[in-house]
């Protein structure tokens, strides 16, 4: 049976604009977790702080484990269902973060924060169900306009974590991990709208259409999509997650964390109402490599001092360049398979970029903890150098012999 699906780009704008609405809440959490699983972590610790950005990191590797088995999920039943099964996740993830906090358990706490991040594998999906519910053309403006609802996610964390911080004194944080589950309760409604692409089921087996994965995956597009998204994402988790403890540690108090996290979170998604425009105009080579730009100059002004304003600009190009690097790479992503083939690539995808983005986060811990904040600051130039040689030994060869587009 063939799957044949009419491309309605009024019935895809509607759906970005939903899951724009739904990523202002869903994508809060993460915000949440960033900025104050490190703290909470080295509350609960106690004198070893080593292990204090391990939340964050099982946040990010539930996203990575969460991946495949939320695309499996959602080529059986559709997107719309599998969203707000994921929203279920955050919402159970929230609250046990919260209680296990509360009652001091580091282990605890963790799984309620992994759970989370199994949540937020569905939400990272969000930019995939735009995409592939318009036509080629619609695709990178779709990815852009789901980002930027991270803008109202970049206020409503840290202004919940400010807001909820004395709910439960004296024990710190704990408002701030239960405000995880109202804020993803929020998102539902916009999920229960979806229509079209993004609410129907699948008719056919995604197992067994399409080419093989291993074919897929050896394209150098997508290898080259892949490369520069781990850069681009790996580099913003490492330096991010330990920004917060490096602040603290150096005085500037967890106000001027939250609220440099924050800056950093506008920076992130506030280009995206952009970044879709420049890329077709400008192409998704040019932008991937504007973005590493970017990311180097975070590096550079990081490695410059330790007052608020070098932390809160390093945090803002880190941002920026995030914004470029991963949405330009991601469009370059959805250039390389069918229709039938999205969601086993998807899941793929995903699963490699954020079990890198989790190991980057766990790295960015222990590199703190031993060899301080300007270590962090040093490892982004080699990353962003990699990038810089795949993207460029990928555009000469797309100008020498470009390669076939997937059919639509």
């Amino acid at each position: 049976m063939t799957d044949i699906t009419v491309i309605d780009d009024r019935e895809a704008r509607r759906n970005a604009l939903l899951l724009t609405m739904a990523n202002a809440f869903a994508g809060s959490p993460g915000a949440i977790a960033i900025s104050l699983g490190g703290l909470a972590g080295s509350y609960l610790l106690g004198a070893d702080k080593s292990l204090a950005t391990l939340p964050v990191s099982i946040f990010i590797l539930g996203g990575a484990v969460g991946a495949i088995p939320a695309a499996a999920l959602m080529a059986r039943v559709g997107r719309r269902s599998g969203f707000i099964a994921g929203s279920l996740c955050g919402i159970v993830g929230g609250l046990l973060a919260a209680f296990f906090l509360y009652v001091g358990s580091f282990i605890g706490f963790c799984v309620g924060l992994g759970l989370a991040g199994v949540a937020n594998a569905f939400v990272n999906q969000y930019r995939f169900a735009a995409a592939d519910s318009g036509s080629q053309a619609l695709r990178a403006k779709a990815i852009s306009w789901v980002l930027a609802g991270g803008i109202a996610a970049a206020v409503l964390g840290p202004w919940s974590v400010i807001l909820t911080r004395d709910w439960f004194d004296p024990i710190p944080f704990v408002g701030g991990f239960l405000a995880i589950a109202v804020l993803v309760l929020l998102s539902v409604p916009f999920l229960l709208m979806l229509g079209g692409a993004a609410r129907a089921v699948p008719q056919v087996s995604v197992q067994a259409a399409g080419r093989p994965l291993g074919e897929i995956i050896r394209q150098p597009r997508f290898i080259v999509a892949l490369v520069c998204g781990i850069g681009a994402y790996g580099l913003m988790s490492l330096v991010m997650t330990a920004a917060p403890l490096a602040m603290v540690a150096c005085g500037l108090g967890q106000n001027n964390a939250a609220l440099g996290i924050q800056w950093h979170i506008i920076a992130m998604f506030g280009p995206s109402f952009f970044t879709g425009a420049l890329i077709a105009r400008f192409g998704k080579e040019a932008i991937v490599a504007i973005g590493l730009v970017l990311l180097a100059g975070c590096g550079i002004i990081a490695l410059a001092g330790i007052n608020v304003l070098n932390f809160w600009a390093a945090l803002i190009l880190l941002g920026l360049g995030w914004n470029f690097g991963f949405i330009g790479s991601t469009a370059m992503l959805t250039e390389t398979y069918r229709p039938e083939e999205r969601n086993r690539v998807q899941g793929f995808n995903d699963f490699l970029l954020f079990g890198f983005v989790a190991i980057a986060s766990f790295s960015s811990g222990g590199l703190f903890a031993t060899l301080g904040w300007n270590a962090i600051n040093i490892v982004v130039f080699p990353v962003v150098a990699i990038c810089a040689v795949a993207l460029a030994v990928a555009a000469l060869a797309r100008r020498r012999a470009p390669p076939a587009v997937p059919a639509a």
